[in-house]
């Protein structure tokens, strides 16, 4: 069976991909992939993923260089959920920390 099969995307064919520093383990972003982005994910072993406010496929540091080297891709045990381990270069969050997660202003509890 193909790997992108295993894979239960939602009513818009997208799947939750939840991107973690693979030596780590910090989160680094949540972000969304399609079918076409996770096979390129797959492919390529770069961060490949879709935006839903652009309607389109992006590769992760393509304009800023931070790329994403990806090491491994899981689904979680309902196949709705992704975990991708990767090596990342620079930061990983759009507004420059390392990752999305990591200042005090963002924290809830």
């Amino acid at each position: 069976m193909n790997p992108v099969e295993r894979v239960k995307f939602n009513a818009d064919g997208l799947v939750c991909a939840v991107v973690v520093d693979h030596q780590s383990n910090d989160v680094l972003m949540v972000a969304w992939m399609n079918a076409e982005a996770l096979e390129l994910t797959l492919t390529t072993r770069r961060g490949t993923y879709f935006s839903r406010s652009r309607g389109k496929l992006w590769v992760k540091g393509e304009t800023s260089g931070h790329v994403q080297h990806v090491q491994e891709v899981r689904h979680d045990c309902d196949g709705d959920t992704l975990l991708v381990r990767v090596v990342q270069e620079g930061p990983a969050c759009h507004t420059g920390t390392r990752t999305c997660f990591d200042t005090d202003e963002r924290r809830l509890l």
